[in-house]
């Protein structure tokens, strides 16, 4: 992926990029776009230990502090995409909409136009009772071939299931 900014800034983090040092305000959205994967949003945002490319992380709106999305029904969040292995006291770029590619359980085979959840921390799967991710669908098959650890998703602004807007 090698998503360009299309927001005219001078000095933007690179999207696929970490660093120790805050380049811009916490909770900044932009656009940008990957000739492969069309337009998205990023939202910049703090990192947490053990995030990979392609985590998926739940983050509070008021610090904007990222945690790998957890297990469980009901958990109203605001939900994100590593771009980068954005890990603990690092900041980076998530992506929040447009399709993004996003790290899934090996063991999963997904459908296109699949509804996904979070059935183990961090990684993207079929969906269970009230474990869905509002605003997410899977664009294209992903089986469970050996090696076969993403998915590309559809998003738009996802939150986790029971979220009050």
């Amino acid at each position: 992926m090698a998503y360009g900014t299309s927001d005219p800034r001078i000095g933007s983090q690179a999207i696929a990029t970490t660093d120790t040092v805050q380049n811009h305000p916490l909770g900044t959205v932009i656009r940008a776009n990957d000739p492969t994967l069309g337009d998205g949003e990023f939202i910049y945002l703090l990192g947490v230990a053990s995030t990979t490319v392609g985590s998926v992380v739940t983050y509070d709106a008021s610090t904007y502090q990222t945690v790998l999305s957890a297990v469980g029904g009901n958990i109203p969040r605001a939900v994100a995409i590593a771009m980068s292995a954005n890990v603990a006291s690092q900041y980076g770029w998530y992506q929040i909409s447009g399709q993004a590619v996003v790290a899934k359980t090996a063991t999963v085979s997904l459908a296109a136009g699949a509804a996904v959840g979070v059935l183990t921390i961090g990684l993207i799967a079929g969906t269970g009772t009230g474990k869905e991710i509002q605003g997410a669908v899977v664009a294209a098959v992903a089986s469970n071939i050996a090696g076969r650890v993403t998915v590309k998703v559809m998003i738009a602004r996802p939150t986790k299931q029971g979220r009050v807007t």
